[in-house]
């Protein structure tokens, strides 16, 4: 199934995409929901983020071809970042340049594990179990943010501002990762294609050893990560991250 939050003649509500028709929902996404109402097409709703995440976790490094390209070791452990719950933005919805920053912004089209139960401590076969289901990610990050004070790495705010954590367009229930490649496309013109089996740690072995770290809760989200071929942005400019078994999440910069 693939899920999604909408609004619609200015009811906001979630619902399950059926080709180019939405079959309303009424209830929790996680927990308990039933159907409500007749469906709708999609060419008339306006798109939200697929749900409201407490926590959102970011990989570095967990891709192989990226880490031959820049010299990085094979992290023995997953390392990874907090992007904040406010910099969320949902499919077809822009991302605002950021005011008090003029450096480069770069894009990087990204699977994201979206948690369905909660899980403390599970191990590896277990955690499939609580994951709810996949969909696209756009993590930004204000590069030039990261270092610029050499005493103190800013990863939390180059990653957070507004929209900086883009996800959707749906949650997609029935996916399988090893199987799938991932295009970035920027104004049209593909500029990341990758493998997501390439990753160093699988979905399962993030939400299993992330779990060990802090309890993840029912929304929220891991972005695992990215491959070869980040750029800067430029205002104005289209990103689509597309997943086959996914869908197309679409954001203009600025």
């Amino acid at each position: 199934m693939q899920w999604l939050r909408f609004t619609h003649e200015g009811e906001e509500t979630i619902g399950i995409l059926e080709g180019d028709m939405v079959r309303r929902h009424a209830g929790e996404m996680f927990t308990e929901f039933v159907p409500a109402g007749e469906a709708i097409s999609a060419n008339g709703i306006q798109w939200l983020a697929p749900c409201k995440p407490q926590k959102i976790i970011g990989l570095w490094n967990n891709f192989r071809a990226a880490a031959e390209k820049n010299g990085w070791n094979e992290p023995a452990e997953p390392l990874y970042f907090l992007k904040s719950p406010g910099s969320v933005a949902g499919h077809e919805q822009p991302i605002g340049v950021p005011a008090h920053y003029d450096g480069r912004v770069v894009y990087e089209g990204e699977l994201v594990v979206v948690i369905g139960r909660t899980a403390r401590a599970v191990s590896v076969t277990d955690a499939p179990a609580h994951i709810f289901g996949y969909t696209c990610g756009n993590d930004l990050t204000a590069v030039e943010l990261l270092h610029r004070d050499a005493s103190f790495g800013q990863w939390t705010r180059a990653k957070s501002f507004d929209g900086f954590a883009s996800f959707g367009p749906t949650i997609q229930t029935e996916f399988d990762p090893s199987a799938a490649q991932l295009r970035t496309l920027v104004g049209g013109r593909e500029r990341q294609n990758y493998a997501l089996s390439d990753m160093f740690f699988s979905p399962s072995e993030l939400v299993s050893r992330i779990s060990h770290d802090m309890t993840l809760e029912p929304g929220d989200l891991i972005y695992c990560g990215t491959s070869v071929g980040v750029l800067p942005l430029k205002p104005g400019t289209t990103v689509d991250v597309v997943i086959e078994g996914i869908g197309t999440l679409s954001n203009r910069y600025g």
